[in-house]
């Protein structure tokens, strides 16, 4: 059976247990079996390739003396066991000898949470786990790699507005461009389910490598943070499963939550690659930890002060920003002002509206840009629907080969992109002109007159805005005639 039928099934038995309501807590319990029985596969090899390999789980929780025997603990002994035993002592493990693996495991179970009342039906859920799976095989480690990416879709449907999956091609495109190596400390602040880091991990490995003393640099030098629990359990088995022995750089936190000034010159890092929250406000007070010309609710805004002071003097970042941003003004405008004082903001990527579906029709951009010194022009690229495409969907996503003319046009930034040059899809907007603009980023691509646009959701979305401006009207109006009739009354 394959991986992916093996999912389907558990996901089945699942749907029968009266405990469980919805995908969310669906995904959340299968998540954490997941997260054992990969942690455990990893342990038998550090068993084979470390002298003396000690488990900072106590042997009744590790996954082989429990779970993976078909014909073990099941009915209400495996839920008594799961409710009373384990989880309350995952929650509250302790480290042997200061090892980092257990503060890993408590992380994770600290907001786990064993959702299913059928202990026979919990049987059946490990068992095909336990023979549909083997994180050890590099074929199935693989297929698994894909399984894991459908996973996370599941989890953005049943997620909130604001937290968007981001496709893989838009993931690979952006690490491959900010181009981080070894060496260097990369850092996604908002790091949902670890796809940019498992990404910047491969793209590293891939490229500098070659010794186990590269690995294990490599490994001390990827950095996340997550605020939301599922995520961050996906995340640290994510890690787990890309070859990050002790995730322990993964935390669970709010980046956000600290004032903007207490992250020190120790703590910055060489890049940035993320797709922070967009849509949503923070919670109240959250702003208050950032100076007073910046403050906002608005989530991505705050992301990107915050990115500007992570950042190393010649830092880089690559993220994504919604079209809001670019054309925002007020609070937005200061940003941005401050983000082309400081930084050397040298290419937008104007991405189609339709990359994020079917989770927002938000029209997306891709930022880039290097800390330290101003910009003094910046690159647009209009990414193009390949040809016979009108909008990518779940069946048709975008393919990173459709960004290799676009890397082929990048040239370097070691010459100040000076092989780059104008074309239907790429133009140059100097600084001046983007001061004349008050800091309005939305320039339109100049080689392409206006165009009617037939697409149902963009007339719908239209519709819906012009009417929501002509009912702002009328209040107005109302508002204005109520006050002349209150006045003709008095006199």
């Amino acid at each position: 059976m394959s991986i992916s039928s093996t999912i389907k099934s558990i996901q089945d038995i699942m749907r029968k247990d009266v405990g469980v309501d919805g995908d969310a807590q669906r995904l959340s319990q299968l998540v954490w079996m997941l997260f054992l029985k990969i942690f455990d596969d990893r342990e038998s090899e550090w068993e084979i390739l470390q002298d003396n390999y000690q488990s900072p789980l106590p042997e009744q929780y590790r996954w082989r003396n429990w779970a993976a025997n078909a014909e073990g603990m099941t009915g209400d002994a495996l839920k008594q066991f799961l409710d009373n035993d384990m989880f309350p002592a995952l929650q509250q493990l302790e480290a042997k000898g200061g090892d980092q693996r257990a503060y890993v495991i408590r992380s994770v179970f600290e907001d786990a949470y064993n959702y299913m009342k059928s202990g026979q039906l919990i049987r059946q859920v490990i068992n095909k786990i336990q023979e549909g799976m083997d994180f050890n095989k590099a074929q199935e480690r693989h297929l698994f790699g894909d399984m894991y990416e459908q996973l996370l879709r599941d989890l953005q449907a049943a997620g909130n507005a604001g937290e968007f999956y981001t496709p893989r091609a838009v993931t690979e495109f952006m690490v491959r461009m900010v181009n981080p190596r070894l060496g260097e400390k990369v850092m996604d602040p908002a790091c949902g389910t670890g796809g940019f880091l498992s990404c910047s991990i491969e793209h590293i490995r891939k490229q500098d490598v070659k010794t186990v003393e590269d690995e294990t640099q490599l490994q001390n030098s990827i950095h996340g943070v997550e605020k939301k629990p599922m995520p961050h359990l996906l995340c640290t088995t994510n890690m787990i499963l890309h070859g990050i022995d002790v995730p322990s750089n993964i935390r669970h936190d709010n980046t956000l939550a600290r004032p903007l000034i207490s992250w020190g010159p120790k703590e910055r890092v060489d890049v940035v690659v993320t797709n922070p929250p967009f849509g949503g406000n923070e919670e109240d007070g959250i702003e208050t930890n950032f100076p007073a010309s910046f403050r906002t609710r608005e989530t991505a805004d705050l992301f990107l002060v915050l990115i500007m002071q992570l950042l190393k003097s010649g830092g880089r970042a690559a993220l994504v920003l919604p079209d809001g941003f670019l054309f925002g003004e007020g609070i937005k405008t200061r940003i941005k002002e401050k983000l082309l004082e400081e930084c050397n903001l040298h290419t937008i990527v104007r991405l189609p509206n339709s990359v994020f579906a079917p989770y927002t029709g938000i029209k997306t951009n891709l930022l880039f840009f290097t800390k330290g010194a101003p910009t003094q022009n910046i690159w647009y690229y209009e990414h193009p629907l390949p040809k016979g495409v009108k909008a990518y969907n779940k069946t048709k996503p975008m393919k990173v080969e459709e960004f290799d003319p676009l890397a082929a046009w990048w040239g370097s930034e070691a010459d100040n992109f000076s092989t780059r040059t104008e074309s239907e899809y790429a133009w140059q907007v100097s600084l001046a002109d983007i001061k004349t603009r008050n800091y309005n980023l939305d320039c339109k691509n100049p080689h392409i007159g206006e165009q009617e646009i037939h697409d149902p959701e963009v007339l719908l979305t239209q519709y819906q805005t012009m009417q929501a401006d002509i009912s702002a009207l009328r209040g107005q109006l109302k508002s204005v005639l109520a006050e002349a009739l209150q006045r003709e009354i008095k006199a």
